[in-house]
């Protein structure tokens, strides 16, 4: 039940969704891997739109390198734990709202108890070898993925459904060992992570909703430089390691 606060506070969206979706979002709960540039954003919108619990994992610590895009960040963050920086403002920001920050890397022992234990979950990552373990977890648990990935003005969007849609591996097949699993510094303009976040929170609130039409079984490239939005319509690899016995 929504109490009168949650009521007014939610009123320009119960104008859309009615009582019974803001409803929806309260009971939600999402895993968000990741509270950098992306993850930020994605904390932040689902914070303010009135999801009921946010889980948050992130091993690292703010950088001034950071404060171009990460926004939960101010300079007096700068040395902080992500993770526990991020906690706070959110519990600020929406004092409903259940919160639960792991400051540590994200494994499989760790990803496997989280995961079975959410709604759905967000990539907010920005390397390949972590994403992928991610996905992998989230096809043997069956649960909804919502990736997005970033580099320069550049960026990518798509929502994987175990057992329906293409998984990240059948999209980019990856192995750790590969020359581009090296860590490198990623380009990027602040506006980037910014808007594709905020497309991956509109991803996870229609899939909670069961509303209008989500990227699965696509990918949205988008080119921020040159204002091209593309989608490409993407298939299950039948050979898949990963969810090929996923039905």
């Amino acid at each position: 039940m929504l109490s009168p606060q949650e009521i007014e506070r939610y009123d320009r969206q119960i104008r859309l969704l009615g009582i019974e979706g803001q409803e929806k979002l309260k009971k939600s709960s999402v895993l968000v891997v990741g509270i950098g540039g992306l993850g930020t954003v994605v904390t932040t919108y689902l914070a303010y739109a009135g999801i009921g619990r946010l889980v948050l994992v992130d091993d690292g610590f703010v950088e001034l390198s950071n404060l171009n895009r990460q926004i939960l960040y101010a300079e007096g963050d700068v040395g902080k734990s992500k993770a526990s920086v991020a906690c706070k403002k959110l519990r600020e920001a929406n004092s409903k709202l259940v919160l639960e920050c792991y400051a540590q890397r994200f494994d499989r022992d760790l990803g496997e108890r989280l995961v079975k234990d959410v709604d759905i979950v967000v990539d907010a990552l920005d390397n390949w070898e972590t994403r992928m373990l991610l996905n992998e977890i989230c096809v043997k648990l069956r649960k909804p993925l919502v990736h997005a990935g970033v580099e320069g003005w550049y960026g990518q969007v798509a929502t994987i459904i175990p057992g329906k849609t293409p998984c990240l591996y059948c999209i980019r097949p990856y192995k750790s060992n590969e020359k581009r699993d090296i860590k490198k510094t990623i380009s990027v303009v602040g506006v980037t992570p910014g808007l594709l976040g905020i497309l991956e929170v509109a991803e996870v609130l229609k899939l909670i909703l069961g509303i209008g039409e989500t990227l699965q079984g696509k990918m949205l490239f988008i080119d921020l430089l040159n204002l091209e939005f593309k989608v490409f319509e993407v298939k299950r690899n039948p050979e898949c390691p990963i969810c090929k016995h996923v039905q």
